[in-house]
């Protein structure tokens, strides 16, 4: 009976997916304020059933009563967080709020799945963070100096990823943390409060100048200490920046130009970068040591073929690492292929959303801001991913929200909580535009009442 239960199960989830995914782009459209609130409240039900499902699935396989603790208290942090933002922001944006919370569901249940500890360590820190990050957009919308810290954001970054290269032990080929913490999460937020400060009038040469030899160092450190994920994400935000700011594309040609060749540089100079481009290129032929993590994470994408084994059914603990850079290969194996699909077009809807959110911001500073933290979001994800499926060598970084790390994840939260806030002050613009409007309007009657009839009105 178990079984049947599992077997259908996998096609019920996939089905609430591929439900919720078309809602993602649906609510783009114009719709009525009435039919956009049922809308979101049905997005919050197919997040419910999906998680029921698949947890009374992990509690049956595996019969621990901890699965139904974590469930529970799952369900109490997502109940907490919902109704919070609409006490404190009426303006916030629900589909972004039931985006996070979809992406964090998916993976609450992997990582149960896999270890039940694990999930528990990542739902106290994602718990503990939207605590802080309640406060975030609140500040975004009163801060107003923070435009003024150019240089501070700078030094931040520097200083930290300085300390990092000097004190922190290696770990998976890379210098990536102190004492647990991995600072480099933090200054992605960080490096792009300093190019939107510094790029917020225009970019002319000598601003260009100083944002380049910036991002030079944060990327150079990076790639010294062999964090080669997070400098490819450093160095496209810098790339998009840049030309969003100054409309160059020349700027643009000698940037990808400049990474090219830096990529060029790195791979004679670090064995850790020939290693990996080795496994990418033939990873059976190294499949002992190098390939061995890419051939496991093939299999499992292989083995899971379009509508997966089924939760608890396949190997996923066999690929390493699973938990952080490889867990899109385990939903892959139990959830399927198209579940995977799904799973990447919320990622891309997320994304679209942002950069919906920095076309309509008018100033230039929060604009730079939301295209800066979208364009970071966006390359993890790819990195991600293309990681997994061999598309692009490894880069060791994780699924933003769903893989397992609590420095990833929580900085992930507080840069939704800054797009947030910047959707609030988007919809603050739109109100005051709409009263100059108004105010507009009311004048110009009042200035020309001859012009007016009673049937005007």
């Amino acid at each position: 009976m178990i079984n049947v239960i599992v077997e259908l199960s996998k096609y019920v989830i996939l089905t609430l997916m591929v439900i919720y995914t078309f809602h993602c782009f649906y609510l783009v459209k114009q719709q009525s304020e009435e039919e956009r609130n049922e809308s979101l409240r049905q997005q919050l039900m197919l997040i419910f059933f999906m998680d029921f499902t698949a947890f009374l699935v992990i509690y049956l396989k595996t019969g621990k009563f901890q699965v139904v603790l974590f469930y529970v208290e799952m369900m109490a942090f997502f109940a907490g967080i919902q109704i919070l933002y609409r006490i404190f922001y009426k303006k916030a944006s629900i589909l972004l709020l039931n985006n996070m919370c979809m992406l964090l569901s998916v993976g609450f249940i992997m990582l149960c799945r896999l270890d039940v500890s694990t999930a528990t360590r990542q739902l106290v820190i994602v718990a503990g963070v939207n605590v802080v990050a309640l406060i975030v957009p609140v500040l975004i919308r009163k801060m107003k100096f923070l435009k003024d810290l150019t240089w501070v954001y700078a030094g931040i970054g520097i200083v930290l990823l300085a300390a990092v290269f000097v004190l922190a032990k290696t770990s998976y080929g890379a210098k990536l943390s102190l004492m647990g913490i991995q600072p480099s999460e933090a200054i992605k937020i960080t490096f792009v409060f300093f190019m939107a400060a510094l790029l917020r009038h225009g970019a002319d040469f000598s601003k260009v100048v100083q944002a380049t030899v910036v991002a030079g160092l944060h990327v150079g450190i990076l790639v010294l200490s062999r964090d080669l994920g997070s400098a490819v994400i450093f160095f496209a935000a810098y790339l998009v920046m840049i030309y969003v700011a100054s409309r160059n594309v020349g700027y643009l040609a000698l940037g990808l130009a400049g990474g090219s060749a830096g990529a060029v540089v790195a791979y004679h100079l670090f064995g850790h970068v020939r290693q990996r481009v080795t496994a990418w290129k033939d990873p059976m032929a190294v499949y002992q040591n190098e390939g061995y993590q890419i051939v496991q994470s093939l299999f499992a994408i292989g083995t899971g073929g379009w509508f997966g084994m089924g939760l608890c059914q396949g190997s996923p603990e066999k690929i390493p690492v699973v938990k952080n850079d490889f867990i899109f290969s385990a939903i892959c194996e139990e959830l399927g292929g198209i579940f995977a699909i799904c799973l990447i077009l919320v990622c891309m809807s997320f994304f679209l959303m942002i950069v919906n959110i920095a076309l309509k911001i008018k100033k230039p500073f929060y604009k730079l801001i939301a295209l800066g933290l979208g364009t970071e979001y966006a390359f993890q994800v790819f990195l991600t991913i293309g990681g997994a499926t061999k598309f692009i060598p490894m880069t060791g970084v994780t699924l933003p929200l769903v893989s397992y790390g609590g420095s990833s994840v929580a900085c992930t939260v507080l840069m939704l909580a800054i797009i947030q806030g910047l959707y609030i002050l988007r919809e603050d613009e739109d109100e005051e535009i709409e009263r100059y409007r108004r105010k507009g309007t009311a004048q110009r009657v009042e200035e020309a009442p001859e012009a007016q009839s009673p049937g005007d009105f």
